[in-house]
């Protein structure tokens, strides 16, 4: 094949002339030299293919032009080189170390020179054609292609130099057909890790050079499939589909299911089942040429921006979203299929229905299994060029016009090889890459290659060549504001739909204020929803520290732990932020009042009705459920409500706090999770608790050094607590020191208050307890302190009053701040050590997971049971986590502890202070202490880490307060 066989594709970027020097096509701003021109993706046909995967010959050179190219040759010996993995990233596989920084370039910016030490791969795959391979004689050739090579190769087979490409994740075709021979093929490939490409890579990810995405020898009959564009368009308003097939070779096209046998280009309108993320209906056909036969997946929909609004088949669309890199913990970016179904799976089954692929084009593959599920998708073309924020955007490639062939290749390469999926109904042109005429053309040649779909950047502030207002971590006040039209900007801008196309930075705990943000969303119609910041921390799986992050392999500049800001951990276990997504985001709100038994049902889908749903009650005394049943719900409409009547509630002869449990569950088995899978629920209290009340009959006893106070023994000299019934308690004292999370640590580029560094600052890690008096009474036992930082004049003075009734000991502490507390507190409570020994825990209260001020929706009211070690959350940077919520009463080690009012319940073999000063999870070493945290209050989480910090409704104001404790012996 040719150029000239792809006449569609004449205003795409020509194909450079090679180089003078013999590597300086590395430094080239071309895109490549020797390529086909991009054109349609699909996983499989009735030609044959051979994968190439596997293992390969390799070599490492610390330059680009270390060795020359004898090595591509037939008969050379590279029986001494190692071995790695394709797909795979070198760096991975025990050659060098991979990089990791969020913008900031890792070679000097001179764009577009690369430093002279450039690690350079030599890849070498000896391969026989197999038996039942086609016959040259018969006709047709063979096309070779690179799904993904980062970030510059050459290519050589059989002796033979092809050329050379850059885009590293995007495909790259050679012709071959006439070099093969039966047996002996030698494939060489050259990938340096830095290219004048680089400068187009700043992605916010690991650096990894190496050959991540298949390689695929695919024979090419005479009058095979060149491209195709599958034109598959729905109306609304009559219920049909029209389907087009434009194909660079004539051909039929049949689909089955609909009667459709037509011929490539002309148009066939039918009555269809629509395709949405909800409802992905597909119809299998075939395009036929002369030489091959393709499956097709159709799914039949209409995008459009209309009425200022993105709609999909007439209806407006609200994201409810994530942003996904490519990620496993031990191949980097190279992903397989089982890996890619995980990741849809996981996002179906936690209510998520659109994806934006940062900060490029995912594996093909990614984009099927959309299809296939329901998930719409805006696809990000390969561009970053964030780096440049460094020097004020000076020379930034995008608004250089040496660079715009590359980026209309880029632009090309994206948008010919998945236009044919229904998944994907946005084009993105990049990320954080600046302005610049360049951008401004890839949006006019997307426009005219594919005006069925929107165009989206970010960074195009005013929307000039976009048809959305895009932003990123915009406060929840702004966005407000934007939905409500105060925003401002050109006229333009004003009058299109809102993305939030980054958010709730998921970095370490949180982020808070989901469901916030999804209130305003939800109030107003501009407003068409966000992608959380992101899906998978990329972490690195690592002997010494668990899993690794910026700087763990001696890069001289890098992020951190940065790179570690998912919903999901590096093993793709769901972070307690995703539990709390998937309740914010759930497609149906069940409100109502328990009192009275009436439930409100608001269909919240977009397209689909309830029918594949199933409504049930439950209901709770104590946390105990004691009745259950189904609730009859109509297949309501997307939108629509309905009122449905709860039955009446069991017998409580107790006086139990009563609470009604409402969920909708899938009622048979879908592709994407079995029947009973939880989509929605609510609870609708009844009856309030009765709280803990402890008559004072009891009075203290003073003998030797301790004072006896009915179940409790303290020191006499501190008033400290030594123990209850028997029960070991050592350390107790006021706690309002927690280990900083990442939200409260902040972004060291963010103006205003950063509440970890300020805490530190203030001294709130090191705070001293004074001892005032111990005052014994006929029926109280009081110890009055102070609690102050050094350096500070800052206070708070804390009295704890013990009480018993000869059986339960109360503790009731009462705070009053000194000085000017301005700075709210980390956490308000009280922190004690417990045996070892301590390991079970009960608790009636929120669970079962963690939950903070801001993040707490997904908690459930009821009974749960743990381990201490169950109750961490394994974060890759350790820091606070494992705070249950509105806990009535706790269990652990003996003793049995309620509180008044509800308190948030933590316990670790850990204390606060060695949680802060761990790194990473191989550095927290059980202790022989379990340290207990039963806090009045907590701060909010936010998502400083890269957005807001906590609303003001979540900040632990220092102000007085009181609270109690009730502890009883168990057993």
């Amino acid at each position: 094949m040719t150029s000239s066989e792809f006449p569609h594709l004449s205003a795409a970027p020509e194909q450079a002339t090679a180089p003078a020097s013999p590597v300086g096509y590395v430094e080239d701003v071309a895109p490549g030299r020797g390529t086909l021109p991009p054109r349609a993706w699909y996983a499989a046909s009735d030609a044959a293919s051979l994968s190439l995967n596997g293992s390969w010959r390799f070599r490492l050179s610390p330059t680009a032009d270390a060795e020359d190219d004898a090595f591509a040759a037939p008969g050379y010996d590279a029986e001494d080189w190692s071995r790695v993995t394709v797909p795979g990233h070198w760096v991975l596989q025990g050659h060098g170390a991979p990089i990791y920084t969020n913008h900031l370039y890792p070679f000097p910016v001179d764009p577009p020179r690369v430093p002279t030490e450039n690690p350079t791969g030599d890849h070498l795959r000896v391969f026989d054609l197999p038996a039942d391979w086609p016959d040259p004689a018969a006709g047709g050739g063979a096309v070779l292609r690179f799904d993904g090579v980062e970030s510059c190769a050459r290519v050589w087979l059989n002796g033979t130099d092809l050329g050379e490409f850059k885009g590293a994740r995007l495909p790259h075709e050679f012709t071959v057909g006439h070099l093969l021979k039966p047996s002996g093929n030698v494939l060489a490939v050259r990938v340096h890790q830095w290219s004048a490409g680089s400068y187009l890579e700043d992605q916010d990810q690991w650096w990894l050079p190496g050959v991540f995405r298949d390689v695929t020898l695919l024979h090419r009959p005479a009058g095979a499939v060149r491209d195709f564009f599958v034109h598959a368009s729905y109306d609304h308003t009559t219920g049909e589909g029209t389907l087009r097939v434009d194909s660079d070779v004539e051909g039929r096209v049949t689909v089955a299911e609909l009667g459709v046998d037509v011929a490539t280009g002309e148009p066939v309108t039918v009555p269809v089942r629509p395709w949405t993320a909800e409802t992905p209906v597909l119809y299998d056909g075939v395009l036929a040429t002369e030489g091959e036969r393709v499956p097709l997946r159709v799914g039949f929909r209409t995008v459009e921006l209309a009425d200022g609004l993105i709609k999909v088949n007439g209806e407006a669309v609200l994201f409810k979203g994530v942003n996904r890199h490519e990620w496993h913990p031990r191949k980097g970016r190279a992903l397989d299929p089982e890996t890619m179904r995980e990741d849809v799976l996981l996002m179906k089954r936690h209510n998520i229905n659109a994806v934006r692929t940062s900060h490029y084009p995912p594996h093909p593959a990614f984009l099927d299994l959309c299809d296939e599920y329901g998930l719409w998708v805006i696809d990000e073309c390969d561009l970053e060029t964030h780096g440049f924020v460094e020097q004020d955007w000076r020379d930034n490639p995008v608004d250089d016009d040496r660079w715009t062939p590359a980026l209309l290749d880029r632009a090309a390469r994206m948008v010919e090889r998945d236009k044919n999926h229904p998944s994907v109904v946005v084009w993105s042109l990049g990320n954080e890459a600046g302005t610049g005429r360049g951008l401004t053309a890839m949006a006019e040649w997307i426009r005219d290659r594919d005006p069925s779909r929107l165009v989206h950047y970010e960074g195009d502030i005013d929307s000039r060549d976009t048809d959305m207002y895009s932003r990123m971590y915009a406060s929840h006040a702004e966005v407000e504001s934007i939905g409500r039209g105060l925003d401002g900007g050109t006229r333009k801008r004003r009058r299109l739909p809102f993305v939030l196309c980054e958010y709730g930075h998921a970095m370490g705990n949180g982020p808070g204020g989901l469901a916030d943000y999804q209130r305003i969303f939800e109030a107003h119609d501009r407003l068409q929803g966000g992608f959380v910041w992101e899906w998978i921390d990329h972490g690195i799986q690592d002997e010494r520290h668990g899993y690794a992050y910026g700087g763990d392999f001696g890069e001289e500049l890098h992020d951190g732990n940065f790179v570690c800001d998912g919903l999901v951990f590096p093993d793709r276990a769901p972070s307690p932020g995703l539990v709390e997504y998937k309740k914010v985001i759930e497609p149906v709100r069940i409100e109502g009042s328990g009192a009275d038994g009436t439930v409100r049902i608001t269909n919240a889908h977009d397209f689909a009705d309830l029918s594949a749903l199933a409504f049930g009650w439950s209901y709770q005394l104590d946390g105990e459920t004691v009745g259950a049943g189904t609730l009859p719900v109509p297949p309501l409409a997307a939108g629509e409500s309905a009122e449905v009547k709860l039955p009446q509630p069991p017998a409580d002869p107790r006086g139990a706090e009563g609470c009604w449990t409402v969920r909708a569950v899938l009622a048979a088995d879908t592709a994407w999770a079995p029947k009973g899978h939880e989509v929605a629920w609510a609870q609708l209290p009844v009856t309030e608790r009765t709280v803990p009340r402890v008559a004072a009959t009891a009075g203290p006893v003073h003998r030797d050094d301790v004072i006896t106070l009915g179940p409790g023994v303290f020191d006499a000299r501190t008033g400290a607590l030594r123990t209850v019934g028997g029960v070991e308690v050592t350390g107790l004292g006021l706690d309002v020191w927690r280990a900083p999370t990442d939200n409260d640590e902040g972004a060291s580029w963010q103006d205003g208050l950063r509440y970890g560094p300020a805490w530190r600052t203030h001294g709130l890690h090191r705070m001293r307890h004074r001892l005032d008096a111990v005052e014994a009474g006929d029926n109280t036992l009081t110890v009055r302190t102070r609690v102050a930082p050094a350096a500070r004049e800052t206070g708070l003075v804390t009295v704890y009053r013990w009480t018993s009734d000869g059986t339960r000991l109360k503790l009731t502490v009462s705070v009053v701040p000194e000085g000017d507390w301005s700075l709210p507190l980390p956490r308000l409570g009280v922190r004690f050590g417990l045996a070892g020994s301590a390991d079970r825990v009960r608790w009636f209260g929120g669970g079962p997971g963690e939950a903070y001020p801001d993040s707490r929706t997904a908690a459930v009211l009821g009974r749960w049971e743990s381990t201490v070690d169950a109750l961490q959350t394994p974060y890759v940077r350790p820091q606070e986590n494992g705070a249950r919520a509105d806990v009535r009463w706790a269990e652990i080690g003996g003793l049995r502890i309620e509180g008044d009012p509800e308190f948030w319940f933590t316990a670790r073999r850990w204390t606060s202070e060695q949680l802060d000063a761990a790194t990473h999870r191989t550095d927290l070493v059980p202790g022989h202490t379990v340290w207990v945290n039963l806090d009045h209050g907590q701060h909010g989480i936010g998502s400083q880490s890269c957005g807001p910090g906590p609303l003001p409704q979540y900040v632990l104001r220092a102000r007085p307060a009181q609270f109690s404790f009730v502890f009883t012996k168990t057993g």
